[in-house]
Order: C-alpha cells, then sequence, then structure tokens
C-alpha cells in the first residue's frame, strides 16, 4: 500500500475539536483527523482554539503523519482518527 500526504494546511473541526487532513493510499483521497486533545497532550498546543491546534500540528507534522501512516497500514487504508492514546501505543511512540 503507497500512502502519501498532501502539503494542504489541515481543516479545523470546531464541532469535534479536531483538524481533518487528507491521505492518498494508493492514490485515493481518505480524510484523516487528529483530536485536539493528541495536540494538546503531545505536540504542545495550549488550547483546542484552531490557531493554537494548526501550530502544534505543524510542530509535530512529521511524528503525526508517522503514525498516521502506521495507522492507515494496520486498518487496510481506511480514515482513521488519531487520539492521545494512540501516540502511547507500542510501535507508534516515537523511536
Amino acid at each position: 500500500m503507497q500512502i502519501q500526504f498532501s502539503d494542504d494546511q489541515p481543516v479545523y473541526d470546531g464541532d469535534d475539536f479536531a483538524l481533518h487532513f487528507t491521505a492518498l493510499v494508493d492514490a485515493e483521497p481518505v480524510v484523516c483527523s487528529i483530536s485536539a486533545e493528541a495536540l494538546e497532550d503531545h505536540f504542545g498546543a495550549a488550547s483546542a482554539r484552531e490557531d493554537d491546534l494548526r501550530n502544534a500540528f505543524t510542530q509535530g507534522r512529521a511524528r503525526i503523519l508517522s503514525v498516521c501512516t502506521e495507522a492507515l497500514d494496520r486498518n487496510g487504508g481506511e480514515s482513521v482518527v488519531l487520539r492521545s492514546g494512540l501516540f502511547r501505543v507500542a510501535g507508534m511512540e516515537p523511536e
């Protein structure tokens, strides 16, 4: 399975307090998300405000996309929501 990510900025979802971004899985778009809680707990977001979440995403982009790639690999390329606990799962921690 080939997984790539666009360079587009993630889309803020104020209803779910999350950022949505697109992965291309075998050239097909798959919408993925990261929760505000994960961005606060692991990437230093000061709050669930859009600017704080976007800044944290930018700072943690490499690790976020790495964990997302692993999650997509594990679930066969289906959409994923990256929650705080996922960043503590064995095999997904930073090297």
